[in-house]
């Protein structure tokens, strides 16, 4: 496969952003909240005078506890035109995957079967390939 990885910790777990899809790594110091959204937005920041959607890569899975918007990292991606800022845990280096993305295996749970793309292998061990528009999307909703 050998394309470049944005090698990131996601809800505790190594994972892997594209790095196609990401314009830049940034800190987040201060987000405002927006009213009537789900947990999973944290609200918005700034970048260069652009407004960035932020979310909660944790709760988006549908695990993890409300973001702290203190010194966070995130990855910023634009899907369809509009820029969000993807909190991660820790963001690591650039990497490159060595295998083709392979089913991701049980017990990482519903939101990771539903948000990555598989599981690649990479110089440091293996790591969940994140679908970025599916993180973006927020965990499956309970029907009414």
């Amino acid at each position: 496969m050998n394309k470049l990885l944005l090698m990131c910790t996601i809800a505790g777990r190594r994972a892997a952003i594209p790095a196609v899809e990401v314009q830049s790594v940034i800190e987040i110091e201060n987000i405002t909240p927006i009213p009537g959204t789900h947990d999973f937005i944290c609200g918005l920041t700034a970048l260069r005078s652009q407004a960035l959607t932020v979310i909660d890569s944790s709760l988006a899975l549908g695990i993890g506890h409300p973001c702290d918007s203190k010194d966070q990292r995130a990855a910023v991606v634009d899907i369809d035109g509009h820029l969000y800022a993807i909190l991660v845990d820790e963001a690591h280096d650039v990497g490159e995957a060595r295998s083709e993305p392979v089913a991701v295996p049980g017990g990482f749970g519903e939101g990771w079967q539903r948000a990555a793309r598989g599981m690649v292998e990479t110089d440091g061990g293996p790591a969940l390939l994140v679908d970025i528009p599916q993180l973006v999307s927020g965990p499956i909703q309970a029907a009414a």
